[in-house]
Order: C-alpha cells, then sequence, then structure tokens
C-alpha cells in the first residue's frame, strides 16, 4: 500500500467512522482507536461547546469540564469560525432528544 497523505487518512478514517451503525459500535472503535485521556478531551470538548452554545461562561465551563479557558476559547472559535462541526452535531443531538 502506498503512502498516504494527511488528508487521505483523514478522509479514511472518516469514512470509517460513517460505517459505524450503533452507539455501542462507535464506543467500542474510539476506544480502540483513542486512549483514555484522548476520549475524556474531547467528550470534555463536546460538553465544553454544548454548555457556550447554551451562552454558559468560561469560568462556569471550566469549572464543569476542568479544561483551561484556552481550550475553552478555542472550542469557542470553532463554534464561530470553524466547520460547523459542533453546531451540526450539537443541533442533531439535540433534535434526537426532542423525539
Amino acid at each position: 500500500m502506498r503512502n498516504l497523505n494527511n488528508d487521505e487518512l483523514l478522509e479514511y478514517l472518516c469514512q470509517g467512522l460513517l460505517t459505524l451503525q450503533t452507539p455501542e459500535e462507535c464506543r467500542h472503535f474510539l476506544e480502540d482507536l483513542c486512549t483514555a485521556s484522548e476520549l475524556q478531551e474531547m467528550s470534555r470538548r463536546l460538553l465544553a461547546a454544548r454548555m457556550l452554545m447554551d451562552n454558559h461562561i468560561y469560568t462556569e465551563i471550566a469549572s464543569q469540564t476542568g479544561l483551561s479557558t484556552a481550550t475553552i476559547s478555542r472550542v469557542n472559535r470553532c463554534i464561530k469560525y470553524g466547520n460547523e462541526g459542533y453546531v451540526k452535531v450539537l443541533d442533531r443531538l439535540n433534535r434526537k432528544a426532542r423525539r
């Protein structure tokens, strides 16, 4: 197999994630793929994004998530100026919860 560049590797990962059919499959894959601390960090960032979108203040988010204000600021920049990844995921989770 030829060496893949970073864009191709990310695309391969994304395609792999899209094959997962249940939350359990997703959890198993993520637990195999990532360390416990990486999963915890990503989970905290998603929670921070939800709290930011619900207009919580940085100090409250930092207290509840354990994230630094620098990381919270980065998440906030992604929400405002990024690729809408957080916004799409959180919107879909909210719609699913309302059903």
